[in-house]
């Protein structure tokens, strides 16, 4: 599947006509990226909206300290750097590959909003898709003022089993590529915790995990 007929897959550009998708074959770029490069980093100029074809990339940010800090972990059919629409002028964050054979396609951002101009409903649905970012921001800082570092933990897992869970039966498969340092790092917990309270859940029979999927018994359990 080329860019353009996957980006017709996505709610954002429904109802797009004829001349909106010629003018986005015109100006969109395609490009392959190896795992643990970077697609864009932070301070760079955010003049791009990016949209993830293939793959898994995480986006995130450093501490003071140098901590690396993950806001999100993103898979096809993902928008991303869409605050260059917003007034964002440099990067906040890092968008990098965390899979083999990425690929994204991007536009610039005057051309986007080009598309908007042309197309009102496009401008709307943007905004939803904002609003919605900016919701899940809000829940995550909710979380970690208001939960312990183990509700953290569990709503992660709460989450991605929601995201991109599998059902087999009454059980919840998630499959990822995430070490328990990047799971520290999405629910600002330590390595250690996570590793304390995922075999926690495991001898209690509410997981079962190895390194590349978690298996949720019941998550209607998961406490």
């Amino acid at each position: 599947m080329n860019s353009v007929n996957y980006l017709k897959n996505l709610p954002i550009f429904q109802d797009l006509q004829d001349t909106d998708w010629n003018h986005i074959q015109s100006v969109i770029k395609d490009k392959v990226v190896a795992k643990h490069d970077y697609i864009y980093t932070e301070g760079e100029q955010s003049d791009q909206i990016f949209f993830l074809l293939k793959g898994i990339i995480k986006i995130g940010t450093h501490s003071e300290d140098g901590r690396e800090v993950i806001k999100h972990v993103l898979h096809p059919m993902a928008m991303f750097g869409e605050l260059s629409l917003v007034g964002e002028q440099k990067r906040g964050d890092f968008a990098i590959a965390m899979t083999e054979g990425v690929k994204i396609c991007s536009i610039q951002t005057s051309q986007f909003f080009k598309l908007m101009q042309m197309n009102h409903r496009l401008s709307m649905r943007l905004l939803k898709n904002i609003g919605t970012r900016l919701r899940r921001a809000e829940d995550r800082l909710e979380s970690l003022i208001f939960k312990d570092a183990r509700e953290r933990i569990i709503d992660f897992l709460k989450s991605s089993a929601e995201q991109q869970g599998k059902k087999i039966g009454y059980e919840l498969l998630i499959k990822h590529c995430l070490t328990q340092q990047d799971i520290a790092n999405i629910t600002g917990t330590s390595r250690q915790t996570v590793t304390s309270v995922l075999n926690d859940l495991r001898k209690n029979n509410l997981i079962y995990f190895n390194r590349r999927s978690i298996l949720i018994r019941d998550i209607a359990k998961l406490s």
